[in-house]
């Protein structure tokens, strides 16, 4: 018997105490909905409330006295997540963050098998798994707590109710109601079966490393009697579809059901609604902190880099994020928007349901705008005669918006310069 299926076998009250944290960060070929943003950022470090998306999974497990060590895992080349851990360290100074790279992309549950030596280094207790792209208020302790109160779990999953039209877009539970042990589960099913969703937050034990290599075998099985010669075999391990499912059928699975927010970060859009509930809940937790230092006429919450430059006439909020040595001028107006670093919004000009990329220029008396998105609305797409184009704008990095140019509904590629005065309206500008 090897190290680790000696590690599978120790009894939940004998392991140690404490926990390691993994944060999924994917890789450069995934989250190409999240472009043209992540052309220039990657997007677990794309800004959201004045701080990387990752940011907000490290401050909720810096809570947890037990996470003595946080690792990322991807594919992104090693000089990517430098900075980030160096800053985060200094921060959080509780645990030790680092990156682990998978050489090609294994599957979310193939990056934690590969890393299996590292993650159990430490004979944690219990192993916290976070996709990076959500936004949520990360009810972890509890979920610790749950799941440390079932003798038989292998997983505890964090679970939300969503309207019954948009679930089949995520992966669906069915639960017992008295137990919540997990009775079915299916990613992205053909029909509706559930309205309680995965949110891509997890609790497992140990032994989650054995029913991973079952799950290999079982890949390895099937692709061997698939007889069809044009079938392309996925070699990518996949937490969701290829492990959570059988293990929904063993009665070792259960469910947490948050009551706080949650929201995919999947598509350059949902940045701005996750962007308002990360903001509204700095200012329940420490009300008055994103009160900008400089005087003009805010509507919170807000989130204002201090080397911005507002003239005392323009006007920001609800749910704004304004990024470092921006410089907005008189009769400025942004609401439920993010301005990246080094944009300038001249005179008069206005940014609605918007983010603007970095170094870019909006003229005077130009207009950006999108169409109202609810936090809780998980759809970021609007009809507009008949075609469906994205309901916020998004202005990629080195853009300028010319004087008395309208934007509507628009997603603009880098570098590019939009001459006024005139409309752009449901376009890609490319």
């Amino acid at each position: 018997m090897s190290r680790h299926d000696k590690s599978f076998s120790i009894s939940r009250s004998a392991t140690a105490g404490s926990t390691t944290a993994i944060v999924l960060v994917g890789g450069p070929s995934r989250g190409t909905r999240f472009r043209p943003l992540s052309l220039e950022t990657p997007k677990p470090l794309f800004p959201i409330a004045g701080k990387p998306i990752i940011w907000h999974h490290l401050k909720a497990l810096s809570a947890l006295q037990t996470v003595k060590e946080v690792l990322l895992i991807g594919f992104y080349e090693e000089h990517v997540f430098r900075s980030f851990i160096r800053q985060a360290e200094m921060e959080f100074s509780s645990f030790q963050v680092k990156y682990l790279r998978e050489y090609q992309s294994l599957g979310t549950a193939g990056g934690l098998y590969l890393f299996r030596d590292a993650i159990l280094r430490s004979s944690p207790k219990q192993i916290i798994v976070m996709h990076a792209d959500i936004c949520c208020s990360f009810p972890l302790q509890e979920m610790l707590a749950i799941h440390m109160t079932k003798d038989n779990a292998i997983a505890t999953i964090l679970g939300t109710k969503v309207a019954a039209d948009v679930a089949s877009n995520f992966g669906c539970i069915v639960q017992d109601p008295q137990t919540n042990e997990v009775l079915h589960y299916v990613e992205k099913p053909e029909s509706q079966i559930s309205n309680m969703i995965n949110c891509g937050v997890y609790v497992f034990d140990a032994s989650v490393f054995a029913t991973i290599k079952q799950a290999m075998q079982r890949k390895e099985d099937e692709a061997q009697v698939e007889l069809d010669p044009l079938h392309e075999q996925d070699d990518k391990l996949r937490l969701e579809q290829d492990v959570l499912s059988p293990l929904s059928q063993t009665k070792r699975m259960y469910v947490f059901e948050t009551k706080g927010f949650w929201r995919q970060i999947k598509t350059a859009g949902s940045a701005v609604p996750a962007n308002a509930l990360y903001l509204t809940r700095a200012e329940q937790n420490e009300p008055g902190s994103q009160r900008p230092q400089q005087q003009c006429d805010v509507i919170g919450p807000v989130y204002v880099h201090p080397s911005a430059q507002i003239d005392p006439s323009a006007r920001l909020g609800p749910n704004v994020s304004i990024g470092a040595n921006v410089r907005i001028g008189p009769g400025v107006r942004v609401k439920d928007a993010i301005v990246l670093d080094n944009v300038d919004l001249r005179a008069n000009s206005c940014v609605l349901h918007s983010i603007i990329g970095h170094e870019s220029r909006v003229g005077a008396w130009a207009r950006v705008e999108g169409t109202p998105t609810a936090p809780s609305q998980h759809n970021t797409t609007v009809l507009r005669n008949g075609v469906k184009v994205q309901s916020i704008s998004v202005i990629a990095h080195q853009v300028i918006v010319g004087e008395e140019v309208r934007v509507s509904n628009c997603v603009c590629l880098p570098h590019k310069e939009l001459k006024g005065p005139a409309q752009y309206v449901g376009e890609v500008v490319m």
